[in-house]
């Protein structure tokens, strides 16, 4: 359906009527430090923000046991007791229009050096239109924006004539199982919009890469420093180690290993030395050191291949003469993902473009991420088309995280003019939250 004049300039409206509310939404969120294996207070959040919206929250477990021959399985690093998915599932009187899903992460990685923040990481600070907060930007905001989308169509007096879910999920950061297991856990959408944030001006992901996570623990021989050369140094072999996977990024970069989708991007596959355990006294040759791996996969290139390569290159570094008489372990826990492309054709797509333009005033570029989203799952395993935008957040995963306030109320507009046209809508039920 094309949207009528007067319900697109009711549902405008209805979004600014809600500007404030959704800046206090986001930020009762951003107190929540959803962090790895801390994400219960969040999901408790988006339990009262669905019971507000008149909808019954749901809770859906991520179970290892029922995931694990799945393609899109990645190990888990930690168990999941007490940390299941919330969704809420609106059903209209009459399915006339096309099923929808609104999917968005509330984990958020750690803050880092608290103490170099302007304000502390989990209490929100607007300043110059920007709200700081650990997770503001990546990917809470995002949430909140089709929360008070949805909500904005009911105060414009409609409900969507379709399905629509609306997901809250764990494990974005480091295994996607989360998104994996409500997803599987609910009937399959005709379209989905995952509201992640934008790489710093208005875009819509044509294409992302996949990740392996690995980790390598070295053994050594310690000794008095004195005696040094009769020991063998942990974490110089560690770095010899993290040294060869720069030498597999660059030969990964090569021109002629780049899908055509990420053409004309620069260095779009990295590897990430993102953790660094190790030693235990200043005067002794340590131990033990073990380095933390984050190994993209470029699109087109199969995951299995990239761990295949992980575990070939391991082997040869162990094998150099510069760790004899060391003992290397390799481990893959976390992210085991597939890259993918997303269909910049379909309608879903095209009519989140047209309703960012027309309402924000320009365009969603096609952006070809050199990271990832939970968007695959829905891309990859389920051939369902699916548009990945967000808004402007500046410093995600650093110091200082931010979101801008306007984009935030741009992409809740986009959302909620988007639902309107794909679901179709009918009139709000009596006795409906409004």
């Amino acid at each position: 359906m094309t949207l009528d004049p007067g319900l697109r300039r009711a549902i405008l409206d209805a979004v600014a009527s809600l500007e404030a509310d959704s800046v206090e939404r986001l930020a009762r969120l951003v107190r929540c430090s959803s962090t790895l294996g801390q994400e219960q207070g969040a999901l408790d959040e988006m339990a009262r923000n669905f019971e507000a919206l008149g909808l019954a929250p749901r809770r859906v477990p991520t179970d290892p046991a029922a995931l694990k021959d799945h393609p899109g399985f990645s190990p888990p690093l930690i168990p999941y007791d007490g940390r299941d998915n919330v969704v809420a599932v609106f059903t209209p009187r009459g399915k006339r229009g096309r099923s929808l899903a609104l999917q968005g992460h509330v984990d958020v990685v750690p803050e880092g050096a608290a103490d170099l923040w302007v304000t502390p990481p989990y209490e929100p600070d607007v300043r110059n239109g920007r709200m700081y907060g650990r997770g503001a930007g990546d990917m809470k905001a995002g949430i909140v924006s089709y929360l008070t989308a949805f909500e904005a169509l009911r105060r414009a007096g409609v409900q969507p004539a379709a399905e629509v879910q609306m997901q809250a999920v764990i494990e974005e950061e480091c295994t996607g199982n989360g998104a994996l297991a409500a997803m599987l856990a609910l009937p399959r959408t005709d379209a989905v919009i995952i509201p992640e944030p934008g790489p710093g001006f208005a875009a819509v992901y044509s294409a992302e890469v996949g990740v392996i996570w690995a980790w390598v623990t070295v053994t050594g021989r310690p000794t008095h420093v004195r005696e040094m050369h009769a020991g063998v140094n942990a974490i110089e072999a560690a770095g010899i180690i993290a040294a060869g996977f720069k030498d597999y990024e660059a030969e990964m970069n090569r021109a002629e290993r780049v899908h055509a989708s990420f053409h004309g991007v620069n260095h779009p596959v990295n590897v990430n030395l993102g953790s660094f355990e190790g030693g235990e006294w200043n005067s002794s040759v340590p131990t033990r050191a073990r380095v933390g791996l984050r190994v993209g996969v470029m699109v087109g290139y199969p995951a299995a291949q990239a761990k295949a390569d992980i575990e070939a290159l391991v082997a040869k570094l162990a094998a150099d003469t510069r760790l004899r008489g060391t003992q290397v372990k390799l481990e893959f826990k976390g992210f085991h993902a597939e890259g993918c492309v997303f269909d910049m054709d379909s309608e879903i797509v095209r009519l989140a473009k047209h309703h960012y333009a027309d309402s924000a005033g320009e365009e969603l570029r096609h952006y070809a991420a050199s990271g990832l989203t939970d968007g695959r799952f829905f891309t990859l395993y389920q051939d369902t088309p699916t548009a990945v935008f967000g808004p402007d957040a500046q410093d995600i995963h650093g110091i200082d995280e931010s979101v801008g306030l306007a984009s935030m109320h741009d992409i809740t507009r986009t959302i909620a003019l988007t639902m309107a046209e794909w679901c179709g809508v009918e009139p709000l039920a009596p006795g409906a939250h409004a």
